[in-house]
């Protein structure tokens, strides 16, 4: 796909670079997952990171977080490079950033205001008067303030997503990672999950990533795409240039095909060949 300028859906300051990956190659042991990555998302973004299971998009989530690094390249994020802090370093930029894991992952065993909460008790001097306006704050952003004092076990799936999302903002981050926010969710939550990503980024001026098998509601909400397949960048650009693309992995991927680049048949030999060695044995 030709090479695209970003456009965000803010405008003057907020064109920075928040996060840049270049070239960067990791791998388990002997088994490559990225082989030479190249991203960019600026500040007001929201970006999507689509492509197969297993292709490396969580992956990616996890060295921008620091949980692993890069065998070679440099992931960067608000200008230091990630790979080269210390712990104090990680974990101050990590205060910065907040994630949204799938299907939530609260806490089961405390109620949904004291799940939002816990990162102002934890990383704050704040008081619980200055907490508690704060969390009613972001669960009113979610509109859930009236599900403060409820339990994670009493929330259906969207609820819980959403009350996910208001703790992954709890300390007003610069980046929010979402790894699958729309797994698992009924047409009206994901509507609404999808609404929320957008308007919370537009107006705390954050970026977010999703990480996403969803295209048609992911396209409905970002600003840039890219498609990994097989450790490397296959497509970007825009919704529209995505939903416009000739390039048969991305068609086959938007459009939800059975067969094309990925095939629907693992791969075994030829069935004729089965069959009359089938009955050759017989």
């Amino acid at each position: 796909m030709a090479a695209f300028r970003h456009r965000s859906r803010v405008s003057g300051l907020h064109h920075d670079i928040l996060v840049q990956i270049e070239d960067v190659v990791f791998g388990y042991g002997a088994r490559a997952v990225l082989k030479g990555i190249n991203l960019t998302a600026r500040r007001g973004q929201v970006v999507a990171i689509m492509g197969s299971s297993g292709c490396g998009k969580t992956t990616l989530l996890r060295l921008i977080g620091g949980q692993v690094r890069a065998g070679r390249g440099t992931v960067r994020v608000a200008g230091e490079s990630v790979g080269e802090l210390d712990r104090a370093g990680l974990y101050r930029l990590r205060r910065k950033m907040g994630m949204l894991f799938q299907f939530g992952a609260l806490f089961t065993d405390v109620s949904v205001f004291d799940n939002v909460a816990f990162q102002l008790r934890e990383h704050t001097d704040l008081s619980e008067d200055t907490i508690r306006d704060l969390v009613l704050m972001k669960l009113h952003a979610v509109g859930l303030r009236g599900a403060a004092h409820l339990m994670p076990s009493e929330l259906s799936g969207g609820m819980a997503r959403r009350v996910a999302l208001a703790r992954a903002i709890a300390l007003d981050p610069m980046l929010v990672m979402y790894d699958e926010p729309f797994a698992g969710l009924d047409p009206i939550s994901l509507g609404v999950t999808g609404n929320l990503i957008r308007r919370l980024t537009d107006s705390l001026g954050l970026t977010s990533l999703v990480v996403t098998h969803d295209v048609q509601e992911s396209l409905k909400i970002v600003d840039y795409v890219y498609f990994v397949s097989e450790g490397v960048i296959v497509a970007e650009g825009t919704a529209d240039e995505i939903r416009a693309s000739a390039l048969p992995y991305v068609h086959q991927f938007v459009h939800g095909e059975a067969d094309g680049p990925v095939p629907f048949h693992y791969p075994a030999p030829a069935y004729a060949d089965d069959l009359r060695l089938g009955a050759q044995g017989a």
